[in-house]
């Protein structure tokens, strides 16, 4: 009996007759990349459970059987989904957690959590760092709720929602310290459309997942200021060197930074139609304040946090790292884009 086929034999009831089927892997999060996710873990399993912190929003998806808010093309067999708005409960019936929500909100998500998660097998999908912290989430799960790290898992793409949602043929790498494992939980993921790698590598995973969004936002404000594919490539060429130099110097160890979890995913987010940081800094390119932008854009830019939560890491580490400090100037300091970016034109090569 395989490690999914444990799950399933120990799958359960809901406590009370009243209650729906609880299975035994969970979505935490409401969002696009949230909702892509139960697309794919609802062609392996035979139903999921799914946490929602707002109930209006779980009633609405009942009715309509899809996402009210987010990729509203895709429908959903509700009768194979649990929801929830208490994340208690969430816990208590589920075995694995696939978090999927804005890294700024996690912990306001976790803040009600009481049940221990140090049994559970811990799945980030979140595309970020935690603030104040600088944390990235394999780490925070680690030293904040004591899961052991061979029970902590990452995903990295590339992957946009938008293409899962149309069934476009997509990659996904599963990072875990415990490479069996992470090909246990790579099962998971594994359709038609969706192939999937492993790695053991989760700490550079994590970072470049983080820091390829500050350089999406980096191109998009070069986009605004109309400078052209040629320069973009220069940009992206000296993106990954500063992802590499940046992991190496944080986790050293063998990895080539070429492969999709890496590389792949650092294109797909700088140049797709698809991706909410380049959005995010096209509009700052373009003259908006991050206040408007932000607001204009009723999504989360992730790599607006993670430009300040590198940024300060980065004072430990003292890694040369000209886009990233460009990209910080601009958001942060309020420098002008078309300045900084000319300066950093003079440093590519």
């Amino acid at each position: 009996m395989d490690f999914f086929d444990k799950l399933r034999k120990y799958a359960t009831s809901g406590i009370g007759d009243d209650k729906p089927q609880q299975y035994r892997v969970a979505i935490i999060g409401g969002g696009s990349w949230a909702t892509a996710l139960a697309k794919i873990a609802l062609a392996n399993e035979p139903g999921i459970n799914w946490y929602m912190r707002r109930q209006d929003q779980i009633n609405e998806f009942i009715q309509t059987s899809k996402n009210p808010s987010y990729l509203t093309g895709v429908r959903f067999d509700v009768s194979k989904i649990w929801f929830t708005d208490g994340i208690n409960d969430l816990v208590k019936a589920s075995d694995i957690l696939i978090f999927a929500t804005p890294s700024p909100f996690l912990k306001q998500h976790l803040k009600r959590l009481w049940r221990g998660l140090e049994k559970k097998i811990i799945i980030s999908a979140i595309k970020g760092i935690v603030p104040d912290e600088n944390q990235i989430i394999s780490d925070y799960f680690e030293h904040e709720y004591d899961v052991p790290k061979d029970q902590i898992a990452t995903l990295a793409g590339p992957c946009h929602a938008e293409e899962v949602a149309l069934e476009r043929l997509s990659y996904l790498t599963v990072g875990c310290s415990n490479r069996d494992r992470a090909r246990e939980l790579s099962r998971l993921f594994s359709t038609p459309y969706i192939k999937t790698t492993v790695s053991a590598d989760i700490v550079g995973i994590e970072y470049s997942s983080v820091m390829k969004n500050i350089y999406a936002i980096a191109a998009g404000i070069c986009h605004g200021l109309k400078y052209g594919d040629n320069f973009q490539a220069v940009l992206l060429s000296n993106a990954i060197r500063e992802i590499s130099r940046f992991c190496n110097a944080t986790n050293p160890m063998h990895r080539d930074t070429d492969e999709s979890a890496y590389l792949g995913d650092l294109l797909v987010t700088a140049y797709s139609k698809f991706s909410r940081n380049r959005l995010f800094g096209t509009m700052i390119g373009k003259g908006y304040s991050v206040k408007t932008a932000q607001m204009e854009m009723e999504m989360i830019a992730e790599g607006y946090y993670a430009t300040k939560c590198i940024h300060e890491l980065n004072e430990k580490y003292q890694v040369t790292m000209p886009i990233l400090d460009a990209t910080y100037k601009i958001l942060y300091e309020r420098s002008a884009p078309i300045i900084e970016i000319k300066n950093l034109s003079e440093l590519m090569k």
